[in-house]
Parts: structure tokens; sequence; C-alpha cells
């Protein structure tokens, strides 16, 4: 019975692939179109490819172009082949700007590239493309049923782009290289104000300025725990409700007793 199933599978195979060679030999390319879509419609994007592909020469120009180019583009996309998939989105709005299926085609552009956004771990110029290509949609086309979608898409991906700096911040941190990691967890809160880790990442700034005056030179320490100081002031006025100001409050206090103690020694020292 297996052996007959085998056999079956194989003369369908073969037989599937001669009819296609004989669309592909074909001359009548009306026959060819028919025989295209079919294909498109039955999902065989592979197949339909292959023959709008050869029809495209022979089309430009006809009133039919603009479908087949349209199926064509969504070939290339159903296929996963995105990189090719974005290059014909964009073309199909280069080459029928005042189409009804404009619109589509700029929105699929930008979908493609969310479609190759990356784990976190992982270059974010997809992403980053993405969010550029949502919002100038968004921008050009304020009246459009795909906004909420664009908008959501957006925030999927700044959440992305936001853990990625996190897991950067993070890495300064824990290999010790504090000003860095500072500076790091700063631009966290400039890139992204309406986070709500914000007090989060200025804790985060507070404790790694902190380290890096611990580890300075005696004649730096003064001057970096004035900068802790400074931040825990800043703190404060921004995040009067913050669930990290015990934290804050303590790190107040160390900086300012390490800054008395300095002053203290330089006062000996200078006696």
């Amino acid at each position: 019975m297996r052996v007959f199933l085998l056999v079956l599978v194989i003369a369908l195979s073969g037989f599937g692939c001669s009819k296609f060679a004989k669309v592909q030999k074909s001359t009548d390319y009306d026959y060819k179109l028919r025989m295209a879509d079919q294909y498109y419609a039955k999902k065989k994007y592979h197949l339909a490819q292959q023959l709008y592909e050869e029809l495209f020469p022979l089309l430009k120009g006809n009133e039919k172009f603009e479908d087949v180019y349209y199926k064509f583009a969504y070939c290339a996309y159903y296929m996963r082949d995105y990189l090719n998939a974005e290059n014909l989105f964009k073309g199909f709005t280069e080459v029928f700007p005042t189409s009804k299926r404009a619109e589509e085609m700029e929105y699929m552009r930008a979908y493609t590239y969310f479609r190759q956004s990356p784990k976190v771990e992982l270059d974010q110029t997809n992403s980053q493309k993405a969010i550029g290509l949502m919002q100038a949609f968004i921008n050009t086309h304020p009246g459009s049923e795909r906004n909420k979608e664009a908008s959501e898409i957006i925030d999927k991906l700044r959440v992305k782009l936001e853990t990625k700096e996190l897991k950067s911040a993070e890495l300064y941190y824990n290999l010790g290289q504090f000003k860095a990691a500072a500076i790091a967890f700063a631009n966290l809160m400039e890139n992204y104000p309406d986070s709500d880790k914000s007090d989060s990442y200025k804790l985060n700034v507070i404790r790694s300025y902190f380290e890096y005056a611990t580890l300075s030179i005696d004649e730096k320490k003064a001057e970096r725990f004035e900068k802790v100081v400074e931040e825990c002031n800043e703190f404060n006025d921004r995040f009067p409700e913050s669930e990290h100001r015990k934290d804050v409050e303590n790190y107040l206090n160390l900086s300012q007793n390490n800054i008395k103690a300095i002053k203290n020694e330089q006062v000996k020292t200078s006696a």
C-alpha cells in the first residue's frame, strides 16, 4: 500500500511539473496569465511568480499590468522574500501613484520591515526603518483604517528598541564601566521619555555615578559625589511618588557623608 501511495505521489508530481512546463512554453499570453492567476489563487506562489515575471515586459502599458504587478509583489511577500517584496511594494507606488491600491502598498512596504525585525539582541536597523515608514504612513494617511495597527506596531518596536538599549546599559554596569552605564541609562530616559520605567532608569543613573565616584582617585571623589547628589535631587523633583525614593535617599545620604569626610580630611591635611 505504501509503495502504491509513493508511486502515486511521484506520478502526480511529475504530472504537475509537466503541466507547468507546458504553460511556460505557451505563446498564448492570455492563457499564461489565467494560469498564473489560478496558481496565485491556489497559493502556489512560486509558480505564479515565475509566470508573472515572464509576463512583466509584455504587459507594461497594458490595463492588466497593475494587477499583475500587485500580485507579483505579494508572491514575494507570501514566500517570505521580504527584501524583494519591499522593493516591489515601493515600486508599485512609484509606477501607480494614483491607484486605489497605492495606500495598501505603502503600508505593506513598511510592514515588510516589521516582518524583518530581529530578536532584541541583534541589529535593529529594520525595526527603526519600520517605525519611520509606519509613522510616515500615519502622517500621510490620517484617515486610514490601517493607522491603528500601524500605531500598535510602532509601540511594539519601540519597546524592543528600549529593551535593547536597557540591556546595553546593564552590560556596561555589570562590566564595571560605571560612567558609560550612567550615560547609557540617562540616554534611555531621554530617548523614551514616556516610559513607565523612567524612575528606574534614573535610579540606575544614580547607582552608576555612585559606583564611579567610589572607585575614583581621591582628587576626583568629592566632585563625583557632588554629581550623585545632583542626580538624587533631580530624581526627587521629578519622581516624588516613586517607589525608589528610599534607595535614592540612601545614595543621597551616603554621598553627602562622603563629601563631608573628604572635606574634613582636606582640612586636617592643610592644618
